[in-house]
């Protein structure tokens, strides 16, 4: 197809917003950006998707995230309200996940994609846990992507908490989907994989060590650290060792390897992050919720660490994530010079595009010729002039996700006017509906 009429906002380096340009897809790529009756008389056979004067802008990346916890919303924890992130740990998140049966599964992805999908977010990194369904539940997911249409990349959170046979299950899991994409498997190019480990505090050496050892070369480990200071001092308790100086002697982190929060690590632990090439991402609201702390995201930035937006489960609006970002390191740092437009911008576009684009082997996150074509149109009406200089602000403080009304991924329409185009949004959320009660109840049998 061409897109025509759009404002189009490259978020290249330098970022560009071409007027009067239109672009041209084919075979879910952008391949060429030129003069609309140019592209017209040369193609004259193509579809035109008229954006009717809208901003035209690469779809939104969420770099960490959890499709397993939607049924989390509205749910009660019973007891006293959890005062630290441990008991947050144990008695929601390590309740819930148990808490999955297949069909479960599948609706929370779906019912998380869908939110993807509504508020312009394209591309998804997930981090599952099902403890009671691990074999194949990252097909049950790839499923949901595939009939969804998004871009996602999967994993399997590999935990001793809930034994040893259950560990090597979840090794297995992400052994056997890794080999799948490295098959071809892959929605074409819509789908990729990592290796999922959930944190130091729940994985011994021996875990560890088995992962790494059954892992295809050049795997990439996606784990959290750090999010709570329990987590660095349960690791000098069990190897002397503080969290990100214990995965590193165990050969864990690497280029293509993804660390989520990093809340607690000191300068040595930047430092070995930055010289891993290691990824690193940064999740404010839910540091906020779970009052883990902030991370000091700009002296990382500073030292040269990867840093990227997920939401950590949140809901799919990587706007507000953005939002948040700006806002909380003014704040805790008392000083309202703290965290720059251009820094969020330096997370939220460039390294989650950089990110994916390391993940699905072409640019993603960016309108050039050769990208993949992830666009959304937003229709925002400025009454103060836009520029690729002042474009950070204008998001931050003008730009919302009801503001989308249409969303591509790979040169495919999800949502036009505001309408998703193939999927049953009624049916997928009242099917997940039926299926809350039965996962409430098991949840709530635990304790």
């Amino acid at each position: 197809m061409i897109i025509t009429n759009g404002k189009i906002v490259t978020w290249t380096k330098p970022n560009e917003i071409l007027e009067n340009q239109s672009i041209l897809i084919n075979d879910g790529v952008i391949t060429k950006i030129d003069k609309k009756d140019t592209l017209t008389s040369e193609f004259p056979n193509e579809e035109i998707l008229d954006a009717k004067g809208q901003y035209v802008m690469p779809g939104l990346i969420c770099a960490h995230t959890h499709f397993y916890g939607a049924y989390s919303r509205g749910l009660a924890i019973p007891g006293d309200s959890p005062s630290a992130f441990p008991e947050i740990l144990s008695n929601l998140w390590w309740s819930l996940d148990k808490a999955l049966d297949e069909k479960s599964v599948a609706a929370s992805a779906n019912v998380c994609v869908i939110d993807a999908i509504r508020h312009g977010n394209t591309t998804l990194f997930d981090h599952h846990a099902s403890p009671n369904v691990i074999s194949d539940s990252l097909d049950i997911i790839s499923e949901v992507v595939d009939q969804t249409g998004v871009r996602a990349s999967l994993c399997y959170e590999v935990t001793d908490r809930d034994g040893e046979d259950k560990a090597n299950e979840g090794i297995k899991e992400n052994i056997r989907f890794l080999k799948r994409i490295a098959d071809g498997n892959n929605l074409n190019g819509r789908l990729t994989a990592s290796f999922g480990l959930h944190a130091s505090l729940t994985l011994s050496d021996d875990t560890l060590e088995k992962s790494v050892g059954r892992a295809p070369v050049d795997t990439g480990f996606h784990i959290h650290v750090a999010e709570h200071i329990v987590d660095e001092y349960d690791s000098i308790k069990k190897s002397g060792k503080r969290v990100v100086d214990r995965l590193d002697g165990l050969n864990l982190l690497n280029e293509k390897s993804i660390v989520a929060h990093a809340v607690h690590v000191d300068a040595r632990e930047i430092d070995i992050l930055a010289k891993t090439k290691t990824w690193v991402t940064h999740q404010p609201r839910s540091n906020m919720n779970n009052a883990v702390g902030i991370g000091n995201i700009e002296s990382m930035m500073r030292a040269g660490v990867k840093v990227c937006l997920g939401n950590d489960g949140f809901s799919n609006t990587m706007w507000d994530e953005w939002k948040t970002t700006y806002l909380v390191h003014k704040l805790v740092n008392l000083d309202p010079r703290r965290m720059g437009g251009y820094d969020v911008v330096e997370m939220g576009i460039y390294q989650n595009a950089a990110l994916a684009s390391q993940q699905f082997n072409l640019p993603v996150g960016t309108i050039s010729p050769g990208a993949h074509a992830d666009i959304i149109f937003v229709d925002y009406h400025p009454f103060t002039e836009i520029t690729p200089g002042n474009l950070p602000w204008h998001i931050l403080f003008g730009m919302q996700h009801s503001m989308v009304t249409m969303t591509m991924v790979a040169g495919k329409v999800l949502m036009k006017n505001r309408d998703l185009v193939e999927l049953d949004e009624e049916k997928i959320f009242n099917d997940a509906y039926q299926l809350y009660k039965g996962v409430w109840e098991r949840y709530n049998n635990q304790f």
